[in-house]
């Protein structure tokens, strides 16, 4: 096995481990994100003011409330997320997940680059009275999408 597919392995495995430790959080309605966000309800559920929290911080409660108001429509940093968190003795987690696993969304991927390539490959040999029974083109579609996986070429993820 090569380096390159030995690295490529290594994040693959990172990630997986990801899917199956917050994967279920992506099935919540808006990904497990409460109405009012995370700050403001960690916030709340420790008793603490807005007050108190910018003090913490050093800075005013007006930044709370903006940070806190913020963060719901997606648009709070992710250091002013990691620092409220902190000041609150909470831990920030902030990771991008898969749907699924990471080898079954490559999978699918070279499924679909495979398809193309048969479909292509079949119109021409239906124009030249040549063509595959369905059993034969679901062959040939999981054979090119096993090598498509195995080369991963550089244009894996280019729509053409």
């Amino acid at each position: 096995m090569s380096i390159d597919k030995i690295v490529a392995r290594q994040y693959r495995d990172k990630v997986n481990q990801a899917v199956s430790q917050f994967g279920s959080l992506s099935m919540l309605p808006n990904h497990g994100l409460p109405k009012e966000g995370w700050l403001r309800t960690v916030r709340t559920a420790l008793g603490m003011s807005g007050t108190q929290l910018a003090k913490k911080l050093g800075v005013t409660k007006a930044r709370i409330s903006k940070a806190e108001q913020d963060e719901p429509q997606g648009s709070v940093t992710l250091k002013t997320m990691q620092s409220m968190a902190e000041a609150m003795d909470c831990k920030f987690v902030y990771a991008v997940v898969p749907k699924q696993k990471v080898e079954d969304v490559i999978k699918e991927r070279a499924t679909e680059k495979a398809r193309a390539q048969v479909k292509a490959a079949s119109t021409h040999m239906a124009l030249e009275a040549q063509s595959l029974s369905k059993e034969r083109l679901e062959f040939e579609i999981e054979r090119i999408a096993a090598q498509i996986i195995d080369k991963m070429p550089s244009d894996f993820w280019n729509d053409e």
